[in-house]
């Protein structure tokens, strides 16, 4: 029989044991006999089979909760609930728990055995002997939002970067850094490009070398559909545009189209978006030149040690995967180590004492890397910390900068549109602005999101709601999208071993891995969510940067005047608020 505790994911509590037949909890107090495993060893397997045999305890406890215990049993996967995987981090822990499950899958494979495999023999074992099964480990999605709460931002980026380049190839690892670098770089230089010599004449070449660039490699791909595979079009494309769209840049000889066709704000917008990214891709690509030589490069040439490839069995029977690497966050994260392992150890200790103090003799079989924390509170019960600290949602404590942010960009928005109302500015030309900026973060929401493979549905109601979301930080059109997106899609923990196992495939090109994920529900869901929130936050940018100078400039003049009339509206409003109060 099977026994799930009571109060699993909410209260450390008694589990729910009945009495076995033999009446072994009527003589006395019961006793716990901790075999500590690598859950990817063989070894362990067998030790764990040994020890059971060997004690024939009333209960096998093992470090699982239920849904981990009926996801090795083969039971349907629990549906992820919408509203707890759109809000606030959740996404974030969620890819936290999917990095570390897919390291565990890779020292799996790399020993031949199935992760988990000493818990399916605990548990087969104890059912072959007839013998009560204890699941006494926390809730895994309270552990890693715990986990995530406990860490800051700055450990966070470390911790996501330091996975990403375990699993990542690191030319991806410098495209991708490149393209953020340039989105930031790109309106700064539009903003006060002038003052270090990018003048409007570059900036027109550059727009019509990206033009130029874009074309060439549509065009390129295209004529390689006729002959040439997936990937060597992509190669060709991406070697063909940016060759053609410098040598262009450098002649000049599309600027007088680019002045006749387009206006000054589409030139600045495009020159100097084109100049970040050039930007950013040079600094990611000599940061992977640099890596190479001086990071993972000269790591491979002394033997990688560290690498998944290179873990020795003899290191994994000293303890289990996710503590092997907890133990290195922990020299970093001493709060997100606190979740991960020492809360755990205190919960399943209470859980253990429980069944002790209940008269059951138990076999606990539990990751190597908690076995010492666990038998210390065995030994010294009144040492364990109290329930309650061990369970619920970690806030993180201190200033909620995020919502003081939130509700301060809220108010600023909010503030400016009222103070040039208050200033006498004509209300054609704040509907106008209005409707520039509902514009505007519509159609970068919507293009992202559908870019991303949204349906036209949830595309357009995250393109419809992303002005609004897009001044309040706390609300998130990706979210909308994600509504949407999931009245068409069934999404569940199950996705993450089919995601695992599409990264464990090395047969796959680059495009085909990225196709056969985004047909994985979870990572397509993710994907679209992430896209659609991209896509807004980069309209807000283009607005700022480009968009509200340009509409200023035309209708009241220079930044000065604008905030002349800010400070009229604000005299204004003053004297009206005098006089309604004023007797």
């Amino acid at each position: 029989m099977t026994e799930t505790p009571e109060g699993v994911s909410d209260a450390v509590s008694t589990p729910s044991v009945s009495p076995p037949a033999d009446d072994a909890g009527d003589d006395g107090p019961g006793s716990v006999t901790v075999v500590g495993t690598a859950h990817v060893s063989e070894r362990s397997v067998e030790e764990v089979e040994d020890a059971i045999e060997r004690e024939r305890p009333d209960v096998v406890a093992v470090e699982l909760d239920e849904g981990r215990y009926r996801q090795m049993r083969g039971d349907t996967p629990d549906d992820l609930d919408a509203s707890d995987l759109l809000k606030g981090n959740t996404v974030f822990q969620f890819l936290a728990y999917w990095m570390l499950s897919y390291v565990q899958t890779q020292l799996g494979e790399r020993f031949d055995i199935e992760p988990g495999a000493d818990m399916k023999a605990a548990i087969d074992a104890a059912e072959g002997f007839g013998i009560d099964v204890a699941l006494v480990d926390r809730d895994i999605q309270t552990t890693i939002q715990r986990f995530w709460a406990r860490m800051t931002l700055v450990e966070k980026l470390r911790m996501v970067g330091g996975l990403a380049f375990g699993i990542t190839d690191s030319r991806v690892v410098g495209v991708v850094a490149g393209i953020l670098i340039g989105l930031l770089a790109g309106p700064a230089i539009g903003l006060f490009g002038g003052a270090f010599g990018v003048t409007t004449s570059l900036l027109t070449s550059v727009t019509a070398g990206v033009l130029a660039g874009g074309l060439v490699a549509v065009a390129v791909d295209q004529v390689g559909r006729v002959g040439l595979s997936p990937d060597a079009r992509l190669y060709a494309a991406v070697a063909a545009g940016p060759l053609a769209g410098l040598a262009v840049a450098v002649s000049g000889v599309a600027d007088g189209l680019v002045t006749a066709f387009l206006g000054g704000l589409t030139v600045r917008a495009i020159g100097s978006l084109g100049l970040g990214l050039a930007l950013g891709l040079s600094v990611g690509g000599v940061g992977v030149l640099l890596l190479g030589v001086f990071g993972r490069g000269g790591s491979a040439a002394a033997g990688d040690h560290g690498g998944i490839e290179e873990i020795a069995l003899e290191e994994l029977t000293d303890t289990d995967v996710v503590t092997m690497m907890m133990e290195e966050f922990r020299q970093f994260s001493p709060g997100g180590a606190e979740a991960l392992i020492d809360e755990r150890d205190a919960f399943i200790a209470h859980r253990l004492v429980a069944l002790r103090d209940a008269g059951r003799d138990v076999v606990a079989v539990v990751g190597a890397g908690h076995r010492a924390g666990i038998e210390g509170y065995l030994a010294n019960p009144e040492t364990l910390p109290a329930p309650e600290e061990l369970v619920g949602e970690e806030t993180g404590g201190g200033v909620p900068w995020k919502k003081l942010l939130g509700y301060g960009i809220t108010v600023v928005f909010v503030g400016f549109f009222l103070l040039l109302a208050m200033a006498g500015v004509r209300n054609g030309f704040l509907l106008r602005l209005f409707g520039a900026w509902f514009l505007i973060n519509a159609a970068f929401a919507f293009g992202f999101a559908k870019l991303a493979g949204a349906r036209w549905s949830a595309a357009g109601v995250g393109g419809a709601v992303a002005w609004m979301t897009s001044i309040n930080p706390l609300l998130a059109p990706g979210w909308f999208t994600g509504y949407v997106e999931l009245r068409h899609l069934t999404v569940n923990v199950g996705d993450i071993g089919r995601l695992n196992e599409l990264l464990s495939d090395e047969t796959r090109t680059a495009p085909e891995l990225v196709s056969a994920m985004l047909d994985v529900p979870l990572f397509r869901l993710i994907v679209v969510v992430a896209m659609t929130n991209a896509g807004s936050i980069v309209a807000s940018v283009l607005f700022a940067v480009y968009v509200l100078p340009a509409m200023f400039g035309a209708e009241v003049g220079s930044v000065d005047e604008v905030s002349r009339l800010m400070l009229r509206g604000a005299r204004n409003s003053a004297d009206l608020l005098r006089g309604l109060v004023a007797p």
